[in-house]
């Protein structure tokens, strides 16, 4: 089974690569190819993807696994379907990551989450809903000012959607359990951001209510009515993290010993709570239905049987998180309280005690004495502590007793995340001191360069040292621990200008030619780790490189088109001789089916109608500029870039501004639809003369334009103009004016910009 999951890792990530090839062709907008070769590209794509999905639905071509081959270029299908809709609104110029290209997207996604019921599709429909949701309320380009009360409706709205399809799936409407934890997860997630009081100054008291009400009646519906650990577990995470936010906004409001108290007070609780809630839990798994839990019938049961396990790591992780809050908001208290007791002049000092203290304690404390958890917490604490005692400080003597009990604090630890954790600090702590005693060099640049190579030079000498005698423990870890920052500092030392002539291209060549020579040492030495390090870094060192040369997006898209064939091949060749020596991958397979299969004409019907909304977009855009009204605005562009659609200027037009006919109270400004008239000035450009009224007759040389009223400024669906990746700054230097199509029912499309 494991060789079948990595067969369809491998076409998974094939057809992942040559996607992601698509997006980043189309988003280099490259010159070649006019606006009517990239639509027909975009059709012909989308029909490519669902005609392989067919073909594998219907042909055994690729043995054992052509039902899931099937539904992936279904899933492809959609997904280039979206990026075809994103490609039109870079053709003729449209919003750039508009909510409505998403909630379009959205369209074919949940017709076919419905005709199929795969949970792929059900996971982009919710973050194509959440994405057009969010790009709603607030667009990309434009800061909307809204009040504390509109913005905390907005959380509610986020609130009341992930309610509604977490119900769905937890009663089993919609069988998707990723789509029932993520929805679980964002509707905590918003009804905390409402309790907000930085935020919300004259709501968030009020909101904790409803919240509190909504956490209790979670404990009561995961224990007693329908059993189920991992979104008990969630909900539990939900409460520590709401207790968390509340101390924060009363250590804000209430700074004093006594609150610091209290602090020391909640922190116990929370970890007594943490240890009695988890033992609880382990318990509640175990009792039989007629110890306790009569509610929950057998198929119920049934049911959460299969989560139990994959529950179990979910609570470790949130039980570790919530003894890491709980320790930090100690330590903060603990720190707090110190500081404000004791009332001297130098705090660092009395920082730099508590932290040495604490280290020698954990350092000293038998391992079987003390969580692990929490000691290695503690250790943090005491170490991020230490450091910014020592930088304010400014004591060299006190970095070196510093240094000498982290030093003692790694050869005590035990473990390899404990152990490189502790390497990692006597780093740091190396750093500092080298700082401090060459911070007065001849400017920053000298001394930052002085140090990356020293402590590569130091790694370096450490991983030769590793070779001799030391505990085996200690020797393995300090050989990948020397070997990982002896790599890293030197390819940090890679972007490094010219310390001296050409050392740039000389430290790059040393580092190329030295990890390749590790690549194959190690490798021969048969030294895994070692090899694998190497190897990452190598990789690394290649992409970073190939990036600052050459790595735009076109260069980007043939590069991942040409490693996704090659994924695809080298799976399809481990694929056919899996399936030569035996039948673990068919029968694996008939136990799948294909959506393509099943519903071909349900699925065509999504299609066709796919097609049917790129090609009305396409013509009512191609109508436009044939027959629109062709005006001249003025603008002022700036240069970012679009999340699918690549780089564009985002222009701001004089006529964005309201008509100084029609003044406006900052109140009376909506998120409504307006109609701006404009009429030419002397030199033929056009301006904003007034809001149009129902009924009212225009001159001959006045048009109107449809708008939307974003905050105090009106916005008309021109603001995007798409260009070729990094011409961006010679657009922004020469394009003052724009040509813009105008329709009679006042839809307007940008169709050039000029420099007059």
């Amino acid at each position: 089974m494991l060789r079948f999951n990595a067969i369809r890792t491998g076409y998974l990530l094939g057809i992942s690569l040559i996607l992601a090839a698509i997006i980043y062709f189309f988003a280099s907008n490259w010159g070649g190819l006019d606006r009517t070769s990239k639509i027909v590209l975009a059709a012909a794509l989308i029909v490519l993807f669902y005609g392989l999905s067919f073909v594998f639905a219907r042909i055994r071509a690729v043995p054992g696994q052509q039902a899931f081959l099937s539904n992936m270029f279904l899933v492809a299908g959609c997904i280039a379907f979206g990026v075809s809709v994103a490609l039109l609104g870079q053709i003729y110029n449209s919003h750039a990551d508009s909510y409505g290209l998403f909630f379009i997207w959205s369209v074919p996604a949940l017709l076919l989450s419905w005709i199929t019921r795969y949970n792929p599709f059900y996971m982009l429909s919710y973050v194509l809903i959440q994405l057009g949701l969010w790009l709603y309320f607030y667009p990309t380009m434009q800061s909307v000012p809204y009040s504390e009360l509109r913005s905390l409706s907005i959380a509610g709205v986020f609130a009341l959607v992930n309610l509604v399809l977490f119900l769905l799936a937890f009663l089993h409407r919609i069988r998707s359990a990723p789509l029932q934890y993520m929805s679980f997860t964002v509707f905590h997630i918003a009804m905390l951001a409402m309790t907000n009081s930085f935020a919300f100054d004259g709501y968030g008291l009020v909101m904790n209510i409803p919240y509190i009400a909504v956490i209790a009646l979670g404990f009561y519906i995961f224990i007693k009515v329908r059993l189920n650990k991992t979104l008990l577990t969630l909900n539990a995470l939900a409460l520590s993290a709401f207790a968390v936010f509340k101390f924060i906004e009363l250590a804000e409001a209430y700074s004093s010993s006594l609150f610091f108290v209290f602090g020391l007070i909640f922190v116990a609780l929370l970890l007594t709570g943490n240890v009695w809630f988890f033992r609880y839990l382990n318990r509640l798994g175990k009792t039989p239905p007629e110890a306790g839990i009569t509610d929950i019938s057998t198929s119920k049961t049934e049911t959460t049987v299969p989560e139990e396990h994959g529950s179990e790591w979910i609570s470790k992780t949130v039980s570790r998180v919530i003894k890491v809050v709980g320790v930090l908001i100690g330590s903060i208290s603990l720190i707090g309280l110190i500081m404000i007791s004791t009332n001297v002049n130098h705090t660092e000092y009395v920082l730099l005690v508590v932290s040495l203290l604490l280290m020698i304690l954990m350092i000293v404390i038998p391992e079987s004495k003390l969580d692990s958890v929490i000691r290695y917490t503690l250790l943090t604490i005491s170490y991020i502590t230490g450091l910014a005692a020592i930088l304010w400080s400014d004591q060299s003597l006190l970095s070196v007793l510093f240094l000498i009990v982290s030093i003692a604090g790694w050869f005590r630890s035990k473990g390899k995340r404990q152990l490189f954790f502790a390497y990692t600090f006597v780093n740091l702590n190396l750093a500092t001191i080298l700082f401090q005693q060459y911070q007065e060099w001849d400017g920053w640049n000298w001394t930052y360069k002085f140090i990356i190579f020293s402590l590569f030079i130091v790694n370096a000498v450490l991983y030769g040292v590793s070779y001799f005698k030391f505990k085996t423990e200690l020797k393995e870890h300090l050989r990948n621990s020397s070997l990982f920052f002896s790599l890293l500092f030197l390819f940090w030392a890679t972007f490094f200008e010219d310390v001296v002539p050409h050392s740039y291209m000389f430290i790059n060549i040393f580092y190329f030619v030295i990890v390749t020579g590790m690549v194959f040492a190690f490798a021969r030495l048969k030294q895994k780790s070692e090899t694998i390090m190497s190897v990452v870094f190598w990789f690394i060192f290649i992409g970073f490189k190939y990036y600052d040369l050459l790595w735009t997006l076109l260069y980007k898209s043939f590069t991942l088109a040409l490693l996704g064939i090659i994924a695809l091949g080298i799976t399809w060749w481990a694929d056919r001789r899996m399936a030569h020596s035996g039948k673990a991958a068919f029968d694996a397979d008939h136990r799948s089916f294909s959506f393509m299969r099943l519903s071909p004409l349900l699925i065509a019907i999504v299609i066709v109608l796919q097609l049917g909304i790129i090609g009305y977009q396409t013509a009512r855009s191609e109508t436009l500029l044939a027959t629109g009204a062709s005006i001249k605005l003025k603008l002022a562009p700036i240069d970012p870039r679009s999340l699918l659609q690549g780089d564009y200027v985002a222009l701001n037009y004089d006529i964005s501004t309201p008509p100084s006919k029609t003044p406006l109270q900052e109140e009376e400004w909506s998120r409504g639809k307006v109609k701006v008239v404009l009429t030419p000035d002397s030199q033929g450009v056009y301006v904003a003369d007034r809001l149009y009224q129902d009924g009212e007759k225009l001159a001959s040389h006045e048009v109107v334009l449809n708008g939307q009223w974003y905050g105090s400024r009106i916005l008309y669906g021109i603001e995007n103009y798409f260009i070729p990746e990094g011409t961006g700054r010679t657009v922004e230097q020469n394009a003052h004016f724009a040509h813009i199509r105008v329709s009679r029912n006042g839809d307007a499309l940008l169709e050039r910009l000029a420099e007059s």
